[in-house]
């Protein structure tokens, strides 16, 4: 803080109203009082008349005794600012003028003026060309995101000045922004901009920032996602298009113009920052200071959204400052954070807060996981499966992801060395689980919470531990404050301290019982207060050595306080067992209506008992699923559950049946029995709408086969496992496939069913065999067919054969192949099954081009393409057509080649199949570039390029490559081909 004397005056509006003498921050009185002391300072020197302070501080139904109290206000703000003045003496400080007062504005700083003084000197700076000091000067000043202006002062004059401060400091921000990309700093920007971004959805300009530094950054992929997210917003919450201006810069994007991947002036050296900003956030780095990033690396930004009424803890953060070096360098150390603490003192919200705040110091991007430790479920996060996740947010494909811990780690540590990473590793169960997660070499942070402490952390990796307790008295009120609102806080101190105790002090409590209060606003707090001690209990895991720290109270006060069909929803979905749930699937556990369960559903989240984390998809915190879990076990008998978890597995049995019948609509489908639930599953109308419900629900599924397997539900278990065999096969999720049929097997071992055996072991032949465990593979494969013969059930036969096929063409043994091939297509011939038949010859002519008699290749193309134009199949069509386009380009007839790619990526259009259409793309502009038509080619990949740009699929880098090497290659490299 700039002093200009012992005695000099200082006052803070960014955030919370405060005021300094020297050093000493002084106590600004009652809510209503800073309100008045607030609207003399926005004045800016200018008086304002009594009536007018009175209209600002209550609006239009003053107190009867507004005036006075006005008057007695000034006179106490007179003797906290002016202490030293003689009594009787006129002050020189907050003078009267007419009917009215004024506070002189030569006699105080604030970081309002310089806030507009340094607004003002950088557009004159920008005027003449200083671009690198007008961004220097904008660094020092507040940001759009340090928190609400005058925030707990009440008022209409007060939200007037928040509403056009916060405009003006995102208007600032905006600026500050636009000059760091003319500068050339696009990369330091991303974090700022989709932070931004997130925070302001609709807000255009923000977003034309980010499209722009996206694409400087080489992410062109990810700025037309966010292009493509930012109108659908529009659309749906405003019913409007993107303005002119965004329009304009999304068609350029996908030009590819050059002009716009050039800074408008060149980057300068590393700017200084400014030494006193009175911004809580540090400013960014200048370019200088970041390190080179890697040729197409992607940089995830992760982090959850801060919390807006985050209050208190500024010990804690102050210890976590500690961790990282002075200035914005980066650490010299690997720094590895613990934040440990009982459940709901509010680690994540602490850790995510902080991360924010250091999230500019790690420009390669910041990663966040829940770990899952204590799921009462069990089903913690394996540290395997939480590296696969951040290996795929940087950049991987999940087939590229190696088998093993060992080799996943080694990969892991690898991508984050000599890179600048921020990661969050979030509800740890134990060291173990956190170990494989840490990088290997310096300058990255890792921040990990967890309820127990971490001692192996410690001493093994010097980590820096960091316990959480409940919060201080002041802190606690400050939180009910920040969410009651000052005025109904102060009004009654004894209720406060009372709600304050009963609720342990604990962040989680407190906020509940805020969130409930907030919707009563005619409940005095000592109503409040006395319903906490009527229904004062105790939570078994959390009993303390009294009752202060006994939280069960505050949660069964919430749920009492439910409608007897929300308290059932909320017992009901503690039976869910994956890390979160959809309204569908909590309708399947009550089942009621819908529209009932979306009320249901709002009522939960309102009673801040379940939050919405996504549109439509609610997630517990532990500590509540715990309790739901327990309410469920007292309160609900056996036959209930059973009957919830029977819906359940029904809905999810039947959606995926429903979902690989789309995408395999001439397969036979394993039959399923009646239903006796009434669970109604959703029905798909295209591929599309059945592939992004099973992408979405990827570890939702993997978690319900494997609850069904663990809790008596067999027959669901092996047949959700079995329906959903082909989207996880087919996208590449090997893993998750090898996982579910083993589970699918056991169950269907202890039910003695041999065609669940059957169909559970040819899932774990295939994912062995996409894995290269040719031995494991070939042992499955094998009992598979011998059970399905037995059963007498060709299809499944033919289904093992083809599986074998696969096998023996992977480990090159390509006559084995062509004789299961052949018993497949005389199982499929026998039982008439012309379209089974088809997809065999076409796999058939695949074998035949991998050893190189593209003739015979040709014949079993026109063979199967007959069949499938005989059975109307466009799906089968399609990829005929692009296995003949590929035989006949192998054998140099390219323009016979083109033709068949273009009627396969005809069709894969009108079927709406874009991965495949894509792919297609790809063998059409290998076509064109073996013709010489370089600019058919890259149209063609251009293509390609949109569709999986659109679908956020990591094959779009191949294509950019291709694209790339196209521009690159000289045309005499391409003559003698």
């Amino acid at each position: 803080m700039e002093e200009n004397g012992p005695h000099s005056l200082r006052f803070a509006l960014f955030g919370p109203l405060r005021a300094w003498r020297g050093p000493v921050e002084l106590a600004l009185g009652s809510p209503q009082q800073r309100a008045v002391l607030a609207a003399l300072l926005l004045s800016r020197g200018r008086p304002i008349g009594v009536a007018e302070l009175v209209d600002g501080v209550w609006g239009a139904r003053p107190s009867p005794g507004a005036v006075a109290m006005v008057r007695t206000y000034v006179s106490r703000l007179r003797k906290l600012l002016e202490p030293e003045r003689t009594p009787g003496r006129p002050s020189g400080l907050l003078v009267s003028l007419g009917d009215g007062y004024a506070l002189r504005n030569d006699r105080i700083s604030s970081d309002l003026a310089e806030f507009e003084e340094a607004l003002t000197q950088a557009e004159r700076r920008r005027a003449v060309g200083d671009t690198t000091g007008a961004v220097r000067l904008l660094r020092a000043v507040p940001t759009a995101g340090g928190g609400a202006v005058l925030a707990g002062v009440p008022g209409p004059y007060a939200e007037s000045a928040r509403t056009e401060l916060a405009e003006r400091l995102l208007g600032a921000l905006e600026l500050r922004l636009s000059m760091e990309l003319e500068l050339g700093r696009h990369e330091a920007v991303v974090p700022a901009l989709l932070a931004l971004r997130a925070a302001h959805p609709l807000r255009e300009a923000v977003v034309e920032l980010l499209l722009t530094a996206l694409y400087r950054c080489g992410r062109q992929a990810e700025a037309l996602e966010a292009y493509a997210s930012t109108r659908r917003v529009l659309v749906e919450e405003l019913g409007i298009e993107p303005g002119p201006s965004l329009r304009a810069l999304h068609a350029r994007l996908l030009a590819g113009d050059p002009a716009l991947a050039r800074p408008t002036l060149s980057a300068p050296g590393a700017d200084t920052h400014a030494p006193h900003s009175p911004a809580p956030v540090p400013p960014p780095e200048s370019d200088a200071a970041l390190p080179s990033r890697r040729a197409g690396a992607v940089s995830p930004s992760q982090l959850p959204a801060d919390l807006p009424l985050f209050t208190g803890r500024r010990a804690e953060l102050d210890s976590l400052a500690a961790l990282l070096p002075e200035g914005d360098g980066p650490p010299g150390t690997a720094v590895i954070g613990v934040i440990d603490g009982m459940a709901g003192t509010g680690k994540t919200t602490l850790a995510v807060h902080w991360a924010h705040r250091v999230a500019h110091r790690f420009p390669d991007g910041s990663l966040y996981v829940n770990l899952r430790g204590y799921d009462p479920h069990g089903s913690r996060m394996l540290p395997g499966s939480a590296i696969e996740m951040f290996l795929v947010a940087l950049g991987m494909t999940p087939q590229a992801v190696p088998e093993g811990l060992d080799a996943q780690a080694a990969l892991y540590r690898s991508i984050l060395a000599d890179r600048r990473f921020l990661i969050v590793l979030d509800n740890a169960r134990d060291a173990e689980q956190v170990r494989p997660l840490l990088p290997g070499t310096p300058g990255s942070l890792v921040i990990v919470t967890s309820r127990r402490r971490l001692g192996g952390l410690v001493a093994g990796h010097g980590a820096r531990p960091l316990t959480t307790g409940l919060l201080s008295t002041e802190e606690s009120h400050e939180l009910l404050s920040r969410r009651l609102g000052g005025a109904r806080v102060d009004a009654e101190p004894e209720a406060v301290a009372a709600i304050t105790e009963l609720c342990a002090r604990l962040p989680l409590a407190l906020a509940i019982v805020a969130a409930r209060t907030a919707h009563r606003p005619g409940f005095r707090l000592a109503d409040v207060a006395q319903e906490l001690r009527d229904h004062h209990g105790s939570l078994d895991a959390f009993v303390g050595d009294d009752a202060g720290t006994d939280a069960r109270a505050v949660f069964s006060w919430s749920y009492q306080a439910l409608s007897p069909a929300a308290a059932a929803l909320f017992r009901r979905l503690a039976l869910h067992p994956g890390p979160d749930i959809t309204t569908v699937a909590a309708t399947a556990l009550t089942g009621a209506p819908p529209r009932e369960v979306r009320a249901l559903l709002t009522e939960l989240t309102g009673a801040s008992l379940l939050n919405e984390h996504a549109p439509g998809r609610f997630v517990f915190h532990d500590l509540l699923r715990a309790y739901a879990g327990e309410l469920a076990e007292a309160e609900d008998d056996e036959s209930t559950r059973d009957a919830a978890l029977l819906r359940m597995h029904d809905h999810f049995l039947r959606t995926a049946h429903n979902a690989s019948s789309v995408l395999g609509p001439f397969r036979e489908p394993v039959a399923l029995p009646p239903s006796t639930t009434g669970s109604e599953p959703l029905r798909f109308n295209d591929r599309a709408q059945a592939t992004t419900w099973l992408r979405t629900e990827r570890y939702v599924l993997s978690a319900i086969v494997e609850h069904a397997a663990a809790h008596g539900y067999d027959e669901h278990a092996w047949r959700t496992a079995a329906a959903l065999d082909v989207y996880f096969n087919r996208l590449g999720f090997w893993h998750d496939l090898l996982k579910i049929n083993s589970v699918a097997l056991e169950a269907a071992q202890k039910l003695g069913d041999p065609l669940g055996q059957a169909y559970s072991l040819c899932g774990l032949g295939v994912a062995h065999a996409q894995l290269h465990h040719a031995e494991a593979a070939s042992r499955c494969l094998e009992r598979s067919l011998d059970l399905f013969h037995d059963a007498g059930d060709p299809f499944g036969q033919a289904r093992v054969h083809r599986a074998l096929a696969y096998l023996a063409n992977r480990t090159d043994r390509r006559p084995a192949a062509l004789d299961h091939y052949a018993q497949a297509r005389a199982l499929l011939r026998a039982e008439g099954d012309r379209n089974g038949e088809a997809g065999v010859l076409n796999e058939v002519a695949w074998t035949y081009i991998l050893i190189g008699d593209h003739t015979k290749a040709l014949d079993c193309c026109r063979e199967g393409l007959t069949l499938h134009e005989e059975m109307d199949d466009p799906y089968g069509a399609a990829s005929t057509q692009d296995t003949l386009g590929y035989a006949y380009h192998h054998l140099g007839r390219y323009a016979d080649a083109i033709e068949h790619f273009e009627r396969s990526v005809s069709l894969f259009a009108a079927i709406g199949d874009h991965y495949l259409e894509a792919d297609v793309l790809r063998h059409l502009g290998d076509a064109r570039r073996a013709t010489g038509d370089r600019d058919a080619a890259r149209e063609a990949l251009r293509s390609a390029l949109a569709l999986l740009e659109e679908m956020g699929h990591p094959d779009a880098e191949e294509v950019r490559s291709a694209l790339r090497e196209l521009d690159t290659d000289e045309p005499e490299a391409q003559s003698g081909r």
